[in-house]
């Protein structure tokens, strides 16, 4: 098993905890090397649910931080091992994982590490599963089995931000929409009906949706309608009787899975739709006074997050929660992934200034 050695930089840490691959699915090998590294530290009370671990100070404060990181990345695409660039003449890590994401892991590993005596109680939370199926996520789980872990007066979720601090996040919800026809004989197509012909008016609205950019607690939220997935035929000699289009739904934390439902339905009036998952977003939870305690102490800029992300979960219970993290979301799952050091090093400053004593 490899060892992490928590007293490493950030960047350090970064690459070796990057250098583990740990695709959804396949993380306990990484979740061994974090339980075990974590454990033995005196000041943390450490509780471990398959491959997701929480470490908590327990010092009776008056308030309590969870501050979470996920360890799965998206499939490995030839960009491990870890590597050193230059982008502009700056350092940067490259390789999967390093935006989303490890570095932010790797500077809560070291802040749990070494912040002994916070000023806050903290709870931080390493969990597996976070980019497939919401049933897999460990936070799904672990919010079964011991809910009240999730306790706190505010969330952080280490998502790439750019070193920005990123308010709630857009819900989504996929559906599939479907047409139907009747088989036949490619030589003979006029005794049929063709699915995926029939499909055309489904693909032309969303041609030409036109998304909505929507204002939720002072930020701005763009939503998007988009077809991800068209499947359809049957052999390359018959006419096919069924076509599916699977759309992706991308709304502002304004709306709830119900309003989004409805909105899918009308834009898809006429033609059977599925509904297959939906996870509703956060609203940006900034008006909280730790919240706005915390945007002044790192001197950020509030954003809205665009796409979904865990912090939905903390919010869903009542608890105001943000997106901080290292790393440019738009190279997130990208094949040229990379990070600079500063902005692991100034993250990693940021939250160590507000989480220590004065």
């Amino acid at each position: 098993m490899p060892e992490l050695d928590l007293s490493a930089s950030s960047v350090d840490l970064t690459r070796v905890i990057c250098d583990i691959p740990s695709v959804s699915g396949d993380e306990k090998t990484l979740a061994d090397a974090i339980f075990a590294a974590i454990s033995p530290l005196p000041h943390l009370d450490v509780y471990r649910d398959g491959d997701t671990i929480v470490a908590r100070t327990q010092r009776e404060r008056s308030q309590r931080v969870a501050i979470a990181g996920h360890l799965d990345t998206v499939p490995i695409n030839a960009n491990l091992p870890t590597r050193d660039i230059e982008v502009d003449g700056a350092p940067y890590l490259w390789g999967r994982g390093t935006v989303d994401m490890k570095a932010g892991t790797a500077v809560q590993l070291k802040l749990a590490a070494e912040l002994t005596d916070p000023r806050v109680d903290i709870t931080w939370l390493w969990y597996d599963n976070e980019e497939v199926d919401s049933e897999r996520n460990g936070l799904t789980r672990l919010a079964r089995t011991r809910p009240d872990l999730f306790a706190a007066d505010f969330a952080i979720l280490g998502e790439p931000s750019n070193g920005q601090v990123e308010g709630g996040c857009n819900g989504t919800m996929r559906a599939v929409v479907r047409t139907h026809g009747v088989r036949a004989h490619a030589a003979r197509a006029w005794m049929g009906e063709n699915a995926i012909h029939r499909a055309a008016p489904v693909l032309a609205r969303l041609a030409e949706y036109r998304p909505r950019e929507i204002a939720v607690d002072g930020l701005v939220y763009r939503e998007g309608l988009n077809a991800v997935r068209i499947s359809g035929g049957v052999a390359g000699n018959v006419i096919p009787d069924l076509c599916e289009v699977e759309v992706n739904f991308r709304f502002a934390p304004s709306r709830s899975i119900a309003d989004a439902e409805a909105h899918m339905r009308r834009v898809f009036e006429g033609f059977e739709v599925d509904i297959v998952d939906a996870a509703a977003g956060a609203r940006p939870g900034l008006d909280a006074p730790i919240a706005r305690e915390f945007l002044a102490a790192v001197g950020a800029e509030a954003r809205p997050k665009y796409g979904w992300t865990d912090v939905a979960r903390f919010a869903a219970l009542g608890v105001p929660a943000v997106n901080y993290g290292p790393g440019d979301p738009l190279l997130a799952h990208h094949d040229e992934e990379r990070v600079s050091y500063a902005q692991i090093e100034d993250v990693e400053r940021s939250l160590r200034a507000w989480l220590s004593i004065p």
